[in-house]
């Protein structure tokens, strides 16, 4: 028999992991389903230093401290990659996942995004043979060597300095005159002696030999003069796309995919709440994931509550 939860959650990262709490706290039953290890893109970060309460900590350290706090108030965590999400009736929700399938009351849309590829080849060929989109997984297998990192936004310039304290050099790639990355991320690598960077060029080609990366192709964008750099890895950060297809037929996305929702983080669809890096949203960081959860946590519980009040009152 299908188990029935009053909230179903899609994501387990820091979105995910909040609006469970909350849920959970309000004496709901709550489901968190994630293809993978709860934590999301946590996991992949070596230090976050802009999370309130702590100066400085490791990523996967927050992510397990997040988890404690959703077993603690009786979530229940499931593995799965969610297909579909259907209307079962006016008030249920099937969740559908290529391993199990549950019905919700309400389903909190927590998947996030996923790193944009650029698209050229050598890109594909190449991936975890030197090609990278995450400093901490692999940029220890580059100790002593030269590589490059695509890209001129936060992430990009906060893992050339993570990867500066690990490589012998680090080039920074940046299709840009100038980063997009925070004034202080940004001095922290202009200060450190370890990393360039090569502005107004786009990485053309990635090139390979023996099954192994061996370099960039670059073209300037302002003088189509082309160049080739020398590197051992290729570290891409050029942007996010959303985590949203299973959502497709829902009609609860734009054009590009984002989740589009109201301050409630209430989208179209009654009972489906979007939060996190999914939604279309200016900033997308920890702490805005959080308080995206916060209110999402609630309005659910809200939903819930009121179908049950007309529950009971047809029943009475």
């Amino acid at each position: 028999m299908t188990q029935h939860y009053d909230v179903v959650i899609i994501g387990a990262g820091p979105a995910g992991m909040t609006a469970a709490t909350y849920a959970a706290r309000a004496n709901m039953s709550v489901l968190m389903v994630d293809r993978g290890i709860y934590g999301g893109q946590m996991n992949n970060t070596a230090e976050i230093e802009n999370y309130p309460g702590f100066p400085s900590v490791l990523g996967p350290e927050l992510a397990e401290k997040m988890f404690a706090s959703t077993t603690k108030f009786g979530v229940e965590y499931a593995f799965g990659s969610v297909e579909h999400v259907i209307a079962a009736d006016a008030q249920t929700w099937r969740i559908i996942t290529d391993m199990d399938e549950y019905t919700a009351s309400s389903v909190i849309l927590a998947t996030g995004a996923a790193y944009k590829k650029l698209g050229v080849p050598g890109e594909e060929t190449f991936t975890g043979r030197g090609v990278s989109y995450c400093a901490v997984c692999d940029g220890a297998f580059f100790k002593g060597e030269h590589v490059i990192v695509v890209g001129g936004g936060d992430s990009a310039i906060e893992e050339a300095t993570y990867l500066a304290g690990i490589v012998d050099k680090v080039t920074v790639v940046h299709r840009r005159d100038k980063l997009r990355a925070l004034q202080i991320i940004q001095d922290r690598a202009f200060a450190n002696d370890k990393i360039d960077f090569i502005w107004n060029s786009e990485v053309e080609e990635i090139l390979g030999a023996d099954n192994r990366v061996t370099g960039v192709r670059i073209r300037n964008n302002q003088t189509d003069e082309i160049s080739t750099l020398a590197a051992a890895g290729v570290f891409i950060y050029v942007g996010l796309l959303p985590i949203s297809e299973p959502f497709n037929d829902l009609g609860v996305t734009n054009n590009l995919g984002w989740v589009l929702t109201d301050d409630r983080m209430a989208t179209d669809q009654p009972g489906i709440f979007a939060i996190g890096d999914v939604r279309e949203k200016e900033l997308r960081q920890i702490t805005t994931a959080v308080g995206d959860a916060a209110i999402a946590g609630q309005a659910a519980y809200g939903y819930v509550e009121a179908l049950k009040d007309v529950a009971s009152a047809v029943t009475e």
